[in-house]
């Protein structure tokens, strides 16, 4: 029967194949995949689905040239790490970038206004500096020349004491007693300026305001006194003007002794 064949093969082409598995989400997910990540190819697809081309891998790396790509990783230079930048750097990088631009009509001439202020305020200061200077140089002129006449108003009578015993006709002894009182005059304007005689005579030596000039021997004196006042010395308040100058007993009983 002819016809009958003809039917059984058509139903037999109409019939899903027995290896063929039925289309489901999971089936259709994997045939919608991406590409492999470790290939370079896309995974083609054949007329059914469990029939699938293999992945082509890449050719495996040999050791001696994964050790020569390791040492050359290692060796290669660090990379540079910058520091960070603070946002006042920044913010000065920022103006030194801008500095750059020209400055309008107006700024120009608002600084130079100001450098003017600035120039004539130095000016103003070295002036009053040199005007202050000045006027403490002739204070302390005055001073001092306030003070030195006070101290010569003090001798001026003993000046004057020493002309008239140079003028006089008197004798010796009226000289003489005409010179003690000059002298007198002038002790008692020292003593008013503070300035005092350092006593010496029949004193125990004091190298802080003796000056010796030699020994005497004496036998009489204790030994390591004044023997002799040759020049007088003096004190302004605590403070030695000069020292006396004066010869030292040197007594030979009592350094035996």
């Amino acid at each position: 029967m002819p016809e009958q064949e003809t039917d059984l093969k058509l139903v037999d082409r109409l019939e899903p194949e027995p290896d063929a598995a039925p289309e489901t989400p999971e089936n259709q997910a994997s045939a919608e995949a991406p590409q492999s990540a470790g290939s370079d190819e896309p995974v083609t697809r054949t007329e059914s689905a469990n029939h699938v081309e293999p992945l082509r891998l890449e050719e495996p790396i040999s050791p001696e040239e994964l050790k020569k790509t390791i040492q050359d990783t290692q060796l290669s230079e660090p990379a540079k790490i910058e520091p960070p930048v603070s946002p006042e750097q920044s913010t000065g990088q920022q103006r030194s970038a801008t500095s750059d631009d020209p400055l309008s009509r107006e700024e120009f001439d608002k600084l130079k206004a100001e450098r003017d202020q600035l120039v004539d305020r130095l000016a103003r200061l070295q002036a009053e500096f040199e005007n202050a200077r000045k006027r403490a140089e002739r204070e302390r002129i005055s001073d001092r020349e306030f003070a030195t006449g006070q101290v010569i108003e003090q001798f001026l009578p003993v000046l004057d004491n020493f002309e008239l015993a140079l003028k006089s006709e008197g004798t010796a002894e009226q000289l003489r007693s005409g010179v003690e009182l000059i002298v007198k005059k002038m002790e008692d304007a020292l003593r008013q300026l503070h300035v005092h005689a350092i006593p010496a005579m029949g004193q125990e030596f004091d190298p802080r305001v003796h000056e010796a000039l030699g020994t005497v021997e004496r036998e009489d004196l204790p030994d390591q006194h004044v023997a002799e006042e040759i020049r007088r010395g003096y004190k302004l308040r605590q403070r030695l003007l000069r020292p006396a100058l004066v010869r030292v007993v040197s007594n030979p009983k009592q350094k035996s002794e």
